[in-house]
């Protein structure tokens, strides 16, 4: 087997197309694509199931990308200990997060890695949703709930609050509730019950046995949004509602406490990339631990 057919495979796998691949890797795509039929030949496995809209993992692929993953991180370890501790940083993480995090803490700031490895590409998904890190549908996730099952690394990110808020123009109109029960006579923002991915997003009923929705919005940034635009009221994550000029929160003492948690497979534990990567997620929040309560 040649190493260098397995870091053609990482890198489709990673890019999802031989084209976009061979152009990470400045080869031709038929190079490409010829390497690949090598490498499965010489595994005796099919690695892809390849059409023209990009190249999916069969179940052999993915078994053999978590292998070919240790190979690379070896190779860097190995480089790394021979010529020296400052080997650059190459390939792709993606990390998978929820719209609220992944869009209003990580988007703005996690550009700030590339500036430390100009080759390291990372792909940010943040979605309502959970992502299986066996079928590689990222690398890093950032969940709200510890994992209970799965070959799986897991650490706590940090904690954080959701609380009751409005907009300005809401409560100037209709005016503000002066107890929990008085929310029922109010104009409410909730989210799309069936459609929660977690156990721990039913929070709705930690404050109102019945929480009567005039709007349903199946993310924390579109409930945000909406609340900001005089929708009504809503329950909304502090990290994200508190620096909106536009809100108000209203009742503090209803306060809602959850967790976020940074998840990899244990086979990614050796994989230079996604150390970093986590590792450097985990100063992000550290350094604005308070903007999470």
């Amino acid at each position: 087997m040649n190493w260098d057919d397995v870091r053609i495979f990482l890198s489709v796998t990673r890019a999802g197309q031989i084209l976009a691949a061979a152009r990470r890797l400045d080869l031709n795509h038929a190079t490409v694509g010829r390497r690949l039929t090598v490498l499965e030949e010489a595994i005796g496995a099919k690695l892809f199931d390849r059409s023209p809209g990009g190249c999916a993992l069969t179940e052999a692929g993915r078994v053999f990308r978590g292998h070919a993953e240790a190979m690379e991180a070896a190779m860097t370890a190995g480089r790394a200990e021979v010529g020296g501790s400052d080997v650059q940083l190459s390939g792709t993480v993606r990390v998978g997060a929820p719209d609220g995090f992944g869009t209003a803490f990580l988007a703005p700031r996690l550009w700030k890695l590339a500036e430390r490895h100009a080759d390291l590409t990372v792909q940010l998904v943040p979605v309502p949703r959970t992502f299986s890190l066996s079928r590689r549908e990222a690398d890093i996730a950032i969940t709200v709930e510890r994992p209970a099952a799965g070959r799986l690394v897991a650490s706590k990110l940090c904690d954080y609050r959701l609380g009751l808020y409005a907009s300005k123009s809401y409560l100037a109109e209709h005016g503000a509730p002066d107890s929990l029960a008085a929310l029922a006579g109010h104009r409410l923002v909730g989210a799309v019950e069936d459609l929660l991915y977690s156990p721990q997003l039913a929070y709705y009923a930690d404050l109102l046995a019945e929480w009567p929705s005039a709007a349903e919005i199946s993310s924390a940034t579109g409930q945000t949004e909406a609340v900001a635009a005089g929708a009504g009221i809503g329950i909304l994550h502090d990290f994200m509602a508190s620096r909106r000029a536009e809100l108000v929160r209203i009742l503090p003492e209803a306060t809602i406490r959850r967790s976020y948690w940074l998840v990899y497979h244990e086979s990614a534990r050796d994989v230079r990339r996604i150390a970093v990567t986590a590792e450097f997620i985990r100063e992000l929040v550290t350094a604005e631990r308070g903007l999470f309560g």
